[in-house]
């Protein structure tokens, strides 16, 4: 797989200029010259075969020769709705969903969040999205929504919806995860007692992922794992 780089502009055949962070990553950082191959992507779901043709460091110029349509994403939509650790586990987190063909990804505010997400924390995560991507050779973006509170959170209605409880809870599978799922992440501590409780209400099906209290970002990636394994089954 050639060296990946996004732009959020749309790509067709032709020349196409890339600036900022990508340029300087093309130019400085992996030194590439005129005359070699990379690929370029911009989330629409295809990839582009470019030649550099100049490059500074501060912008490069290249020429998409042939649009590919390569799909590399889960055979089903797949979201995780997690609290954010703290510090760069959070990076992690993101990182590791993406690599796992997770369609969206929901930052939680429930009661026992040790970590609130602001604007600036979702402008972040997107930025590890990008990067994912670049690496795993998706052509379509995780998706990251805004903070969304847990009561906010139980009035959707897409696809299967489970939520991960440490205390209790089936460890068996639902029978078809066909329309999509969505999976719920609690913070450090768990979800509260009333939270679990108002998910049982919304007839949400709560699971349990063994005997053991996995860190929020290990249950997220575990679950991810979980759901993309039942895909393939």
């Amino acid at each position: 797989m050639a060296d990946r780089f996004y732009t959020p502009h749309p790509l067709a055949l032709g020349d196409v200029t890339l600036d900022g962070s990508e340029a300087h990553h093309l130019s400085t950082v992996r030194r590439f010259e005129p005359g070699d191959a990379v690929t370029l992507f911009n989330g629409d779901g295809r990839e582009y075969a470019a030649e550099i043709v100049a490059v500074d460091r501060k912008r490069a110029t290249l020429h998409v020769h042939a649009v590919l349509d390569v799909s590399r994403e889960s055979p089903g939509n797949v979201t995780v709705a997690s609290a954010l650790p703290k510090g760069d586990r959070a990076d992690y987190l993101v990182e590791k969903l993406t690599e796992l063909g997770v369609t969206h990804f929901t930052p939680l505010v429930t009661v026992r969040a040790v970590v609130v997400p602001k604007a600036t924390t979702v402008e972040k995560l997107a930025r590890v999205v990008i990067e994912a991507s670049k690496q795993c050779g998706r052509n379509r973006l995780m998706t990251v929504g805004p903070p969304t509170t847990w009561r906010d959170f139980l009035t959707r209605r897409d696809g299967v919806q489970l939520v991960l409880h440490t205390a209790g809870g089936s460890a068996i599978a639902p029978p078809s995860f066909a329309a999509g799922v969505t999976v719920a992440v609690g913070p450090e501590g768990g979800f509260a007692p009333e939270e679990i409780a108002a998910a049982l209400e919304a007839g949400r099906a709560v699971l349990s992922l063994g005997p053991r209290v996995l860190r929020v970002e290990t249950a997220a990636v575990v679950a991810a794992a979980w759901v993309q394994n039942h895909f393939s089954a």
